[in-house]
């Protein structure tokens, strides 16, 4: 009998989910709350101006690739991606911008200008990176954790003295002992934010990141990241998903602890087999599941750490902008300030901030109108949502709009762009509030749980429900965590937990060969 799948969420998880499960023969129906797919990775359109609203580097391509294989295609056939040259750009206090250019020769060439000695140690640093990322995807990211068949393999226990101190300290740590130059850590401490946490707080393990920006490069997906949604969407839809949009589910509905299908806030009831939710596990097993059937209850989450908060500055700008790369980030000198300031006992916005902007004119000639530039700005920022809403042309709330006034003095002063604020001409802000009323994020994090030790791995939630037979989990909270790469393997997870697929590495190629 074919399995009847309804999947909560419309975002890359639920979309990627959607997709593998009808390529697996389910009966698929996709519910989305809001009017448009996406979730995180959102998109906005406005005067000519089309803006990324979430995620914005395309890392780990071989993971897209691997996703696109299992339905049969690629993401050659499927996207327009772009290598950027450079990478990205860096500020860092009063010294000068440092252009980043991907490649092992480039990036000890440009570490050994700026501290002699750096260079050597670079490679070595890198060469550790790059078996650590194979470590993680051979043997950890594709692991459903249902059994310790991968965690007991020889192969990796032969690994555990190299392993054990890269969990034993922290990224900053692992690079403060090797590099001295200010610049030189932050551009290999700053992937901790594509973590969701703190160089400072985060395991060393994740230095593998920099293998991701600095050995195999920067890609963008020409037309912005909702084409890739658009991708998978399309993908899903040729599997004969259905997929509804403005339909909000209110209830995960049971009988006797097993699934029997959602309740939606119109009054209608979808009856299901199986139910996958995509949704922030916050949000699922708070306030769509009764408290008996909840496997991660409220008290759970009072000793777990989200992800930061996000102050997003989407801007319309008159006019060339050259003193910006396609990635641009500007780090303030006292960083560790700047961390204490956003997940420590006394939070608030970082002033200054280190913060991000995305400029994809420089790239795209698509984003905006003919003689402007489209920049995303994202300032890592507390997750409360008690800190206001954001709004279009300075309507937001006033914490929120004066701290985006500061964001755009700051860009100015530190990238050399005096007139920038008098040559905006759209401008839209989203806050922590927003992410929580728009998206149900736990206290309105940007990114989901944060990767420290203990919300990694297995330690982090897994892609099914201990107490509700039926219903599986997917996204950015769940296995193996945050990012568009990690929610497609969440997917992936879901399909190999229902096939009984204990393996720690991925399916094989395509889906259906394995069927």
């Amino acid at each position: 009998m074919t399995r009847k799948t309804v999947i909560v969420g419309g975002g890359i998880a639920g979309l990627a989910t959607a997709a593998l499960l009808a390529e697996e023969g389910d009966d698929v129906v996709l519910l989305e709350a809001r009017s448009e797919l996406g979730g995180r990775a959102g998109s906005w359109s406005s005067d000519g101006f089309r803006f990324d609203t979430g995620p914005s580097w395309y890392l780990m391509p071989e993971v897209f690739d691997h996703f696109f294989h299992l339905l049969g295609t690629s993401a050659e056939k499927e996207l327009d991606l772009v290598r950027l040259d450079p990478a990205y750009r860096i500020y860092s206090g009063d010294d000068a911008p440092v252009d980043v250019v991907s490649g092992r020769e480039a990036s000890t060439t440009l570490f050994e200008s700026i501290e002699p000695g750096a260079g050597g140690k670079l490679d070595a640093y890198l060469d550790s990176a790059a078996d650590a990322y194979e470590l993680a995807v051979s043997r950890f990211l594709y692991d459903p954790y249902t059994t310790t068949e991968g965690l007991r393999d020889p192969a990796l226990l032969k690994r555990l003295p190299t392993l054990l101190p890269l969990l034993a300290r922290t990224l900053s740590s692992h690079i403060e002992k090797r590099f001295t130059d200010r610049r030189l850590r932050q551009i290999l401490g700053y992937p901790a934010v594509f973590l969701g946490g703190s160089p400072y707080a985060v395991p060393s393990l994740y230095h593998l990141m920099s293998h991701l920006d600095l050995d195999d490069g920067v890609l963008y997906p020409r037309g912005g990241f909702v084409e890739v949604i658009a991708a998978i969407e399309r993908l899903a839809r040729a599997r004969g998903v259905r997929v509804e949009t403005k339909a909000e589910v209110s209830r995960i509905v049971t009988e006797g602890g097993e699934v029997t299908g959602v309740e939606l806030e119109d009054g209608r009831f979808i009856a299901a087999d199986h139910v996958v939710s995509t949704a922030d596990l916050h949000h699922t097993e708070t306030k769509l599941l009764a408290e008996k059937e909840r496997t991660y209850p409220e008290k759970w989450w009072d000793k777990r750490i989200p992800s930061f908060g996000a102050l997003l500055v989407l801007l319309g700008v008159r006019g060339e902008l050259p003193q910006l790369a396609h990635h641009t980030l500007v780090f303030t000198e006292d960083w560790r300030s700047n961390f204490e300031a956003i997940f420590g006992t006394d939070t608030r916005i970082p002033d200054p901030a280190s913060l991000y902007v995305c400029r994809p004119s420089a790239t795209d000639t698509g984003v905006a109108p003919e003689g402007f530039e489209n920049l995303f700005v994202l300032v890592p920022v507390p997750s409360d949502p008690s800190l206001g809403h954001g709004g279009v042309d300075g309507d937001g709330d006033a914490l929120i709009e004066a701290a985006a006034d500061q964001v755009i003095a700051q860009i100015a002063e530190t990238c050399g762009i005096p007139d920038l604020a008098e040559r905006i001409v759209v401008r839209r802000t989203i806050s922590p509030g927003d992410f929580e009323t728009d998206l149900h994020t736990w206290r309105g994090n940007a990114l989901g749980l944060a990767h420290t030790l203990n919300q990694s791995a297995m330690f982090r939630p897994k892609n099914a429900s201990r107490r509700v037979a039926g219903l599986s989990y997917a996204g950015g909270s769940a296995l193996p965590g945050i990012g568009l790469p990690m929610c497609l393997i969440s997917a992936e997870l879901v399909v190999k937990r229902l096939r009984g697929d204990s393996s720690p590495g991925p399916l094989p190629e395509p889906a259906r060969s394995a069927v």
